[in-house]
């Protein structure tokens, strides 16, 4: 099975559960920490992709956007998306695409370029430093000059809170492969549900070749100390400040 085929696999299964997992303390910080980077939409129109089930999409119109086009690679989770919107009486808000985010995009009927783009998590699907790279591509062409791209990438695979249950989520089975690890990330939410992720060392180890290549300056991981979460009880997360399991990245596209 290919990655993207045990991807689609993985989500299909735990779309609603994937959803469900909101109040667990690592979501809800990813979730703060995302709000942070998102900052004022206002008006804005964004690129969500790997956008699932529309958490962060739905943060993004909290945030003002006008819009937001989620391009994903699982069924399952666009319709769960779509059923939120539905479910909240907002017509127009949200379009839903299912594809490859590491294959050409244009035959979906996408903006030309974005204000935002966000790719959350998708990076820790690439399995290649090949499919990273495509990945990235889509991403510098869909973000418009003086555009925002945010993303969320895996950080720590090895650290103490990477390998425990206290914040929500562990991983389990981390092995090599060609160009970084594969692993099992376990989500404890009502019930259990888990996927298989490969990140390769260009993207876990925090190098910003990628960004940079793709035209991004003022590069920026948002502190998790930031987060309400953190602040308001900075002990429970210390075992986390040691060695972080994720990071959220932010950056502007430069202006030629």
């Amino acid at each position: 099975m290919s990655t993207a085929e045990q991807v689609k696999e993985d989500y299909n299964k735990s779309a609603q559960s994937y959803n469900d997992a909101s109040t667990l303390p690592a979501v809800l910080l990813e979730s703060q920490l995302v709000k942070l980077a998102i900052g004022d939409a206002t008006d804005l129109v964004v690129l969500d992709i790997g956008g699932g089930s529309g958490i962060h999409a739905r943060e993004a119109v909290e945030a003002g956007a006008r819009r937001i086009d989620i391009v994903d690679l699982s069924t399952e989770m666009l319709k769960v998306a779509e059923g939120i919107e539905k479910s909240l009486n907002r017509k127009g808000r949200m379009r839903f695409f299912e594809a490859d985010v590491a294959k050409p995009m244009d035959h979906l009927p996408l903006d030309a370029q974005y204000d935002i783009v966000m790719a959350n998590w998708v990076f820790d699907h690439a399995g290649n430093v090949e499919t990273l790279k495509a990945m990235w591509v889509n991403i510098s062409k869909y973000l418009k000059p003086g555009g925002k791209f945010l993303g969320i990438r895996m950080a720590d695979l090895f650290g103490p809170a990477a390998s425990s249950d206290k914040y929500g989520i562990s991983l389990k089975n981390v092995k090599p492969i060609p160009d970084g690890f594969a692993y099992t990330c376990l989500v404890y939410a009502e019930p259990t549900w888990e996927f298989y992720g490969k990140t390769v060392e260009m993207s876990f180890s925090g190098s910003l070749e990628m960004h940079e290549k793709s035209g991004l300056t003022d590069i920026e991981m948002i502190p998790y100390e930031a987060t309400e979460t953190v602040k308001s009880d900075p002990a429970y997360w210390e075992l986390w400040l040691q060695r972080p399991v994720f990071a959220v990245v932010r950056g502007t596209k430069k202006v030629v």
